[in-house]
């Protein structure tokens, strides 16, 4: 877990730095994550996180979410709870429930399991959603603001997470999954490999690319991603990590 949730914690930090350095008034500006706000994205991510600090402790807030046959008014509780706060204490209620995650997730291994919106999953996976939500958002508020960033070695992790979450997003889908191998290059030509060896059905590429694709931040056809099999033509179309 160590690796994961270091990543995790730099990943929060350097969205944190990057809004110490920007004036009050940017925080009203609409990010593309239309219609959110940089306010309303770090109350999202602050909910979203005090979600996941409850989960751990399994204190049953989830359960509302998951009976939920529309989590849009849900989604919307913290957005409204975020405008009428000012953007120091909107960063001190997100930082708050960061901790409140990644100190519990410290002491678990990482096959250990705890429920989520989708169902339960492994501390681990959750880990890297947390990271996966961190970086999505942080991209609409980096775009907003006219931060140029460059990718990390992090973006491996987001890069497994949108290979991990694709039998959720068929079914999501209702369309048939089979096995897909994902095969990126990184930072420094590092080259991450998710899948299956025997399929045909392969996507190719930068982790940028199949990165942002996973993460809705761009479309197929903007990227330079090589595609072979009808599955993973599908994939391509079909990937998102929201869980």
């Amino acid at each position: 877990m160590r690796d994961i949730l270091s990543d995790l914690v730099a990943e929060q930090q350097f969205l944190d730095q990057s809004l110490q350095r920007i004036p009050i008034k940017v925080w009203d500006l609409v990010t593309p994550n239309k219609p959110w706000t940089v306010r309303d994205t770090i109350a999202h991510l602050a909910d979203f996180e005090d979600l996941g600090a409850d989960a751990l402790q399994d204190g049953g807030k989830i359960e509302e979410w998951q009976a939920a046959n529309d989590i849009e008014p849900l989604r919307q509780r913290p957005i409204k709870k975020g405008r009428g706060m000012r953007p120091q204490d909107v960063i001190e209620w997100w930082r708050g429930g960061r901790a409140r995650v990644v100190e519990p997730l410290s002491h678990m291994s990482g096959e250990d399991r705890l429920p989520w919106i989708a169902g339960d999953m492994s501390a681990r996976t959750f880990a890297t959603f947390r990271l996966t939500e961190t970086w999505m958002h942080g991209l609409d508020i980096y775009q907003t603001l006219g931060i140029e960033v460059e990718d990390t070695p992090r973006i491996r992790h987001i890069c497994w997470f949108g290979w991990k979450t694709l039998p959720y997003a068929f079914k999501q889908a209702g369309e048939h999954y089979e096995p897909v191998r994902i095969e990126v290059i990184g930072p420094g030509y590092s080259k991450w490999i998710y899948g299956p060896k025997d399929t045909d059905q392969l996507i190719k590429g930068s982790a940028s690319d199949w990165a942002r694709l996973a993460v809705r931040r761009t479309a197929p056809k903007d990227t330079r991603l090589k595609v072979t099999g009808d599955y993973a033509e599908k994939a391509i179309e079909l990937a998102q990590t929201f869980l």
